[in-house]
């Protein structure tokens, strides 16, 4: 399970639309599900036309989808559930990526004005 952007349903029409894929949404050149290497392949050559210099893998946008959820506002319960974790503890790892937003959190005793 994951999300699918209004933007990305469109695209994906419009893909659908021209290529009419048989069996899979992306089949590979003789048709049937794209191999992990293949993936790989298609990844690092995107990689280096977008002229990125950090290292990055598949995972890398997994993570990346993960990260930017939190720094939003997501709960980290509902990214779990996303990512397919069964447990808490694999999905914290990604709190610890980010410290946006850290400046907005207010103290408890500020709460109280009566001070």
């Amino acid at each position: 399970m994951s999300l699918l952007s209004k933007k990305c349903l469109f695209l994906l029409r419009e893909y659908y639309r021209l290529y009419r894929p048989k069996g899979y949404l992306f089949e590979g050149s003789n048709g049937g599900k794209y191999s992990t290497t293949s993936l790989r392949k298609i990844f690092y050559r995107a990689l280096q036309g977008s002229k990125i210099q950090k290292k990055a893998s598949l995972h890398t946008l997994r993570h990346s989808f993960a990260t930017h959820l939190l720094e939003r506002g997501t709960d980290l319960r509902y990214i779990q559930a996303l990512l397919g974790h069964s447990s808490s503890k694999t999905t914290e790892i990604y709190t610890h990526v980010t410290t946006k937003g850290f400046g907005n959190i207010r103290s408890p005793l500020d709460e109280n004005d009566d001070l």
